[in-house]
């Protein structure tokens, strides 16, 4: 675990990352030219958190602003203190898609703050015309207009997209999608960009700070502090990593603020965090460490029981449904195992994470 990587730096490498990065970057007036005439709605992954539904809410103001009108959606629920204290402050209409009675397939979907085929979006009706996501990209899916960029938040985004093009943005809009930058951030402390920066600085001149403030302090509820309870009764620790089990359901930025809390102990440096979801388990994961990518780590441990992915510091994923009752009986074991194999398989996470071993100096 403490053995030293170095970047492979290959000019086909280079030439590849910068098409990439062609390919996907933010061109406002070609997601308005695409969404003219068509009935369009903005999904948000399942469970919104606030990045979310700041950046969705934000970007149906900007289309608005330009006369398209749409509809945020998401299928499953909000279940998060936080989420639905902002949406109520910030007065959002998100609507579950079991509620909506007329998407029909030729309708437009925009993705936010996820893509197409990831474990927490819903297949819905609709044609997925366009996705802006800010996480790294695990299964290609092609869109009339993609807008996939590496940064802390998707707030981060479509807050640009009102700076480029001159889109006047108003305090509720600007307070919307800089709570969800913090959230999504820990307050600028995690997987930031200089885009986040630049966004934060342009948001902070024009969002209502104080509102920001209490919402941003009061997350959580007593009845939380039930499964950080299991979670720490069930601590799992080895070489670094720790393992934790809630052997009950609860929401998915409960187990992901769990697994900040866990990477927060001083020897910890990778954490998997899981909770029971009907007959799976959802789980999130964090590291540390440059030679473990949270994204990578998670998708390939739970290859043929599950998926998952995200950034190289903080990543989510579900195990899928098992009607098997030996499965659940070694859960704990089963997880640990398939988590340690590739955490221990050094080479194999460098090779996949760009990363080349060198000799050790310490």
């Amino acid at each position: 675990m403490n053995e030293k990587y170095l970047l492979i730096n290959s000019k086909a490498a280079s030439k590849q990352s910068e098409e990439s990065r062609e390919m996907k970057k933010m061109d406002w007036q070609k997601l308005l030219e695409l969404l003219k005439g068509h009935k369009t709605y903005i999904q948000a992954h399942n469970f919104p958190d606030p990045d979310a539904l700041g950046s969705a809410y934000g970007l149906q103001c900007f289309l608005k602003k330009h006369g398209i009108e749409t509809e945020i959606c998401y299928d499953g629920r909000i279940n998060t203190l936080s989420t639905m204290r902002m949406a109520e402050e910030f007065n959002i209409k998100a609507t579950q898609f079991d509620k909506i009675k007329d998407m029909k397939e030729e309708d437009y979907i925009i993705l936010v703050d996820g893509q197409k085929y990831n474990s927490n979006f819903t297949d819905l009706p609709g044609d997925e015309v366009a996705c802006i996501d800010h996480h790294p990209t695990f299964i290609e899916c092609e869109y009339h207009y993609t807008d996939i960029r590496i940064a802390g938040s998707c707030s981060t985004l479509i807050a640009e997209y009102y700076v480029q093009s001159g889109t006047p943005m108003d305090e509720n809009v600007a307070s919307a999608l800089m709570y969800g930058l913090r959230m999504d951030t820990a307050s600028l402390t995690r997987g930031v960009t200089q885009l986040d920066i630049d966004m934060f600085g342009y948001l902070y001149e024009r969002a209502d700070n104080e509102k920001i403030m209490q919402l941003y302090i009061n997350t959580m509820q007593i009845s939380d502090l039930k499964a950080y309870g299991a979670a720490i009764e069930n601590v799992d620790f080895e070489n670094g990593t720790c393992f934790a089990y809630i052997p009950f359901e609860c929401n998915d930025a409960l187990v992901a603020m769990i697994s900040d809390f866990i990477l927060s102990l001083s020897e910890v440096k990778v954490c998997i965090v899981y909770a029971v979801r009907g007959n799976g388990y959802k789980m999130s994961v964090r590291s540390l460490l440059k030679n473990v990518h949270a994204g990578k780590l998670i998708s390939d441990a739970l290859e043929g029981i599950g998926s998952g992915g995200g950034h190289a510091a903080m990543a989510g994923g579900v195990i899928y449904p098992n009607e098997k009752k030996t499965w659940h009986y070694n859960i704990e074991e089963i997880v640990k195992q398939r988590f340690m194999n590739i955490i221990k398989q050094g080479d194999l996470m460098a090779a996949r994470c760009g990363y080349q071993r060198a000799e050790s100096t310490s």
